[in-house]
Protein backbone atom coordinates (compact mmCIF):
# COMPACT_ATOMS: atom_id res chain seq x y z
CA UNK A 1 0.00 0.00 0.00
CA UNK A 2 1.12 3.30 -0.66
CA UNK A 3 2.33 5.83 1.97
CA UNK A 4 -0.29 8.46 2.74
CA UNK A 5 0.97 12.02 4.26
CA UNK A 6 0.06 14.51 6.60
CA UNK A 7 1.75 17.80 6.35
CA UNK A 8 1.61 20.40 8.61
CA UNK A 9 1.59 24.31 7.93
CA UNK A 10 5.09 24.48 6.99
CA UNK A 11 4.63 22.86 3.87
CA UNK A 12 1.66 23.80 2.04
CA UNK A 13 3.79 23.89 -1.62
CA UNK A 14 5.25 20.31 -0.51
CA UNK A 15 1.77 19.13 -0.29
CA UNK A 16 0.46 19.70 -3.60
CA UNK A 17 3.53 18.33 -4.89
CA UNK A 18 2.69 15.20 -3.60
CA UNK A 19 -0.48 15.18 -4.64
CA UNK A 20 0.64 15.81 -8.35
CA UNK A 21 2.98 13.15 -7.42
CA UNK A 22 0.29 10.78 -6.61
CA UNK A 23 0.27 10.63 -3.10
CA UNK A 24 -2.75 10.68 -0.80
CA UNK A 25 -1.72 13.82 1.19
CA UNK A 26 -3.63 16.18 3.87
CA UNK A 27 -2.50 19.39 4.59
CA UNK A 28 -3.27 21.26 8.38
CA UNK A 29 -2.12 24.83 7.88
CA UNK A 30 -3.13 25.97 11.23
CA UNK A 31 -3.38 21.87 13.33
CA UNK A 32 -2.19 21.80 17.01
CA UNK A 33 0.82 19.73 17.21
CA UNK A 34 -1.10 17.19 19.23
CA UNK A 35 -3.94 17.10 16.98
CA UNK A 36 -1.31 16.30 13.74
CA UNK A 37 0.38 13.50 15.99
CA UNK A 38 -3.66 11.84 17.33
CA UNK A 39 -4.43 12.34 13.16
CA UNK A 40 -1.00 10.53 12.45
CA UNK A 41 -1.51 7.40 14.10
CA UNK A 42 -5.20 7.43 13.84
CA UNK A 43 -4.84 7.51 9.99
CA UNK A 44 -2.04 5.55 9.38
CA UNK A 45 -0.06 8.73 7.38
CA UNK A 46 3.52 9.68 7.35
CA UNK A 47 4.16 13.13 9.30
CA UNK A 48 6.36 15.63 7.37
CA UNK A 49 7.18 18.76 9.26
CA UNK A 50 10.37 20.70 9.26
CA UNK A 51 9.91 21.00 13.04
CA UNK A 52 12.31 18.59 15.10
CA UNK A 53 11.09 18.08 17.80
CA UNK A 54 7.36 17.75 16.70
CA UNK A 55 8.95 14.80 14.82
CA UNK A 56 10.65 13.63 17.92
CA UNK A 57 7.18 13.68 19.97
CA UNK A 58 5.29 11.89 17.13
CA UNK A 59 7.58 9.30 17.14
CA UNK A 60 7.46 8.57 20.73
CA UNK A 61 3.45 8.67 20.62
CA UNK A 62 3.52 5.83 17.89
CA UNK A 63 3.51 8.04 14.42
CA UNK A 64 5.36 7.58 11.71
CA UNK A 65 7.32 10.81 11.21
CA UNK A 66 9.87 12.35 8.75
CA UNK A 67 11.98 15.71 9.09
CA UNK A 68 11.89 17.63 5.81
CA UNK A 69 15.52 19.08 5.94
CA UNK A 70 15.47 20.66 2.41
CA UNK A 71 13.83 24.20 1.43
CA UNK A 72 13.23 23.77 -2.13
CA UNK A 73 10.20 21.13 -3.17
CA UNK A 74 12.43 19.73 -5.89
CA UNK A 75 15.03 19.00 -3.11
CA UNK A 76 12.48 17.72 -0.16
CA UNK A 77 10.86 15.42 -2.97
CA UNK A 78 14.14 14.27 -3.26
CA UNK A 79 14.97 13.69 -0.15
CA UNK A 80 11.22 11.56 0.50
CA UNK A 81 12.15 9.58 -2.70
CA UNK A 82 15.52 8.68 -1.12
CA UNK A 83 14.36 7.62 2.29
CA UNK A 84 11.08 6.53 1.87
CA UNK A 85 11.37 4.78 -1.61
CA UNK A 86 8.82 7.10 -3.12
CA UNK A 87 7.66 6.95 -6.76
CA UNK A 88 6.29 10.29 -7.89
CA UNK A 89 4.09 9.29 -11.05
CA UNK A 90 2.29 12.25 -12.57
CA UNK A 91 -0.26 9.74 -14.14
CA UNK A 92 -1.79 8.94 -10.96
CA UNK A 93 -2.43 12.49 -9.57
CA UNK A 94 -4.64 13.59 -7.51
CA UNK A 95 -6.35 17.17 -7.10
CA UNK A 96 -3.81 19.53 -5.72
CA UNK A 97 -6.01 21.46 -4.25
CA UNK A 98 -7.75 19.18 -2.34
CA UNK A 99 -6.80 15.90 -2.17
CA UNK A 100 -9.10 14.08 -4.16
CA UNK A 101 -8.96 11.82 -6.65
CA UNK A 102 -9.64 13.64 -9.87
CA UNK A 103 -11.85 11.35 -12.95
CA UNK A 104 -10.99 11.49 -16.75
CA UNK A 105 -14.16 13.06 -18.01
CA UNK A 106 -14.95 13.70 -22.12
CA UNK A 107 -14.76 17.25 -23.63
CA UNK A 108 -18.05 18.00 -24.11
CA UNK A 109 -18.24 17.82 -20.36
CA UNK A 110 -16.31 21.00 -19.76
CA UNK A 111 -17.27 22.85 -22.92
CA UNK A 112 -18.17 26.57 -21.65
CA UNK A 113 -15.60 26.13 -18.49
CA UNK A 114 -12.06 26.18 -19.73
CA UNK A 115 -10.98 28.78 -22.17
CA UNK A 116 -12.01 28.50 -25.40
CA UNK A 117 -8.43 27.74 -26.99
CA UNK A 118 -7.61 25.53 -24.63
CA UNK A 119 -10.94 23.14 -26.14
CA UNK A 120 -9.57 23.30 -29.53
CA UNK A 121 -5.74 22.56 -28.67
CA UNK A 122 -6.38 19.86 -26.17
CA UNK A 123 -8.51 16.45 -26.11
CA UNK A 124 -7.97 14.99 -22.47
CA UNK A 125 -9.66 16.53 -19.50
CA UNK A 126 -9.54 15.49 -15.74
CA UNK A 127 -12.48 17.27 -13.32
CA UNK A 128 -12.17 16.53 -9.42
CA UNK A 129 -15.87 15.68 -8.37
CA UNK A 130 -15.06 17.17 -4.57
CA UNK A 131 -14.14 20.55 -5.39
CA UNK A 132 -14.98 20.78 -9.24
CA UNK A 133 -11.60 21.81 -10.33
CA UNK A 134 -10.80 21.36 -13.94
CA UNK A 135 -7.45 19.75 -15.09
CA UNK A 136 -5.34 19.56 -18.37
CA UNK A 137 -1.61 19.05 -19.37
CA UNK A 138 -0.82 22.32 -20.82
CA UNK A 139 2.52 23.97 -21.25
CA UNK A 140 3.05 23.66 -17.84
CA UNK A 141 2.97 19.70 -17.94
CA UNK A 142 6.15 19.28 -19.50
CA UNK A 143 7.75 21.25 -16.36
CA UNK A 144 5.79 18.99 -14.20
CA UNK A 145 6.98 15.64 -15.30
CA UNK A 146 10.59 17.34 -15.55
CA UNK A 147 10.59 18.14 -12.21
CA UNK A 148 9.09 15.08 -10.52
CA UNK A 149 11.39 13.12 -12.35
CA UNK A 150 14.55 15.02 -11.62
CA UNK A 151 13.21 14.74 -7.92
CA UNK A 152 12.11 10.94 -8.21
CA UNK A 153 16.28 10.28 -8.91
CA UNK A 154 17.04 11.70 -5.48
CA UNK A 155 19.34 14.47 -7.55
Amino acid sequence: MAPRFLLDGMLGSLSRWLRIGGYDTEYRKDTPDDDLIEEAVREDRILLTRDEALVMRARKRGAKATYIKEEGDEEALSQLTLELGIILDPAQARCPKCNHTVDKVAKTDVFGKVPEGTLRAVDDFWVCPRCGSIYWRGSHWSRIVETLSHAGKGE
